[in-house]
Parts: C-alpha cells; sequence; structure tokens
C-alpha cells in the first residue's frame, strides 16, 4: 500500500523536475528513509503528543542542507498528511524511478570462491550490452556453491550451480549408457 502511495508523490514530483534534481531528492530522502532504522527517531516521529510542527521542524532541520523548496514542500505535504511513515517507500521508489530512467543499475555477484575483478567487469559489460543498460557489478563472497548473478531492479538472477552441473552430468552419462 505503501508502495502506491509513494509512487503518486513521486509521479506528481516526476513531472516539474529534471533528472539531476530527482537524483538530489533520491539522495535526500534515501538518507532520511536511513533515519527510520533508528528506533528513537521512529519513536519521536511515531509519537502521537509531537506536534506535527513539531515533526515537520524535525524533518525540515534534517533536509535543511539540500536548500530546496520541492524537497520542503513535500515533506510539509507529508506531515499534514500524516504520512511520514512512507518516507522510505519514497526514497526506494525515487531510486527506482531514477535508475530505470537513466538505465543504472547495480548488481551483486555470490559464490563461495573468489571472483576477479576483470571477470566481473566483463560480465557487467556482457549484462550491460545485452539488457541495453549500464550494470555494475559487486562480489560478495559467501556460501553459494557456483556463481549467483542478481540484479534485482531489473529482475535478472542467473546462477551456476556446481552440484546442479554435476548431476546433470551424472544424469546424461546414465542415459547414455
Amino acid at each position: 500500500m505503501e508502495e502506491l502511495i509513494a509512487k503518486r508523490y513521486i509521479k506528481a514530483i516526476k513531472h516539474g523536475t529534471d533528472i539531476e534534481s530527482m537524483k538530489k531528492m533520491t539522495a535526500v530522502f534515501s538518507a532520511l528513509a536511513e533515519s527510520f532504522k533508528d528506533a528513537g527517531f521512529v519513536q519521536v516521529i511515531g509519537n502521537p503528543s509531537v506536534s506535527k510542527s513539531q515533526k515537520s521542524e524535525i524533518l525540515l532541520e534534517a533536509t535543511k542542507s539540500a536548500d530546496s523548496k520541492e524537497i520542503d514542500n513535500l515533506i510539509k505535504l507529508l506531515v499534514e498528511n500524516n504520512r511520514i511513515n512512507i518516507i522510505p517507500a519514497i526514497a526506494e521508489s525515487m531510486r527506482k524511478d531514477v535508475a530505470d530512467t537513466t538505465k543504472t543499475y547495480y548488481g551483486i555477484v555470490y559464490s563461495d570462491s573468489n571472483i576477479d575483478v576483470n571477470v566481473l567487469q566483463d560480465l557487467s559489460a556482457g549484462l550491460s550490452k545485452k539488457f541495453d543498460s549500464n550494470i555494475s557489478l559487486e562480489f560478495v563472497k559467501n556460501d553459494f556453491d557456483g556463481i549467483k548473478v542478481d540484479v534485482e531492479d531489473l529482475g535478472i538472477e542467473i546462477n551456476f550451480s556446481k552440484t546442479r552441473i554435476n548431476s546433470q552430468i551424472i544424469k546424461h552419462i546414465v542415459k547414455a549408457i
């Protein structure tokens, strides 16, 4: 539900701004969304005894460095409509919208063995060409037995499991015999 409401706000914001302003707003709202991970902040913002003007003042002070009337107006609107709690959803929706607009995506490569930086660059270049976008990949070592590439915003998940490949080879050999 929050995502749907957030998309409405983003649609209105996007209508009157350029991509650079959207990137700036995304950075600001992402920083605000991080604040929602702090229990103390959530307790203050969610407290009914804290007035709307005080909540607005807290949030506007946090975004003061951005020096943007659009951000200030959006925050005032969210406070007035009791929708402060959707700020993390707005930040995520903004991030996805900017990624879709600029065709710049971020992905993660999982494996139990180390992967060379050149291999990551080649994989990134190949995926970028295939999907006509700019995809940057980061390596994360974990216990996955093989290689798994995940670009969540594009809905891409590619994996090669050593155990699955071995079992398929065995099945193929058994069928051949």
